[in-house]
């Protein structure tokens, strides 16, 4: 099985386009490539039961954490005009590949 490509990167803020909570904003956490999905910070929380294990300093009970989401329910958000969009990719002059927005051309890697 090939693994897709997803253009949205670790720290990259994004906008949630489908499901529970449709609307909110976060920051990506981690991406998992191999099943096109990503970890956002805050976004479709899930309550977890934990088994304690004071070998690991781990306290049992029930902790509340991220899960994974889907990459086609997430819409990158433009650093410059914090408008949601698609990204796009440009070679700049001296040969960097930079992804861009659609709408306002700005370059969203720094």
């Amino acid at each position: 099985m090939s693994s897709l490509a997803t253009p949205l990167r670790k720290n990259d803020n994004v906008l949630i386009i489908a499901g529970k909570d449709r609307g909110k904003r976060g920051r990506i956490l981690k991406v998992l490539p191999d099943k096109n999905r990503l970890i956002v910070e805050g976004v479709n929380m899930i309550k977890r039961h934990t088994k304690p294990n004071p070998g690991r300093q781990i306290k049992g009970g029930i902790v509340e954490r991220e899960a994974s989401l889907h990459a086609s329910n997430v819409q990158l958000v433009c650093p410059e005009c914090s408008a949601q969009t698609r990204v796009g990719h440009k070679i700049l002059g001296d040969g960097r590949k930079v992804r861009i927005c659609r709408k306002c051309e700005g370059v969203v890697d720094k």
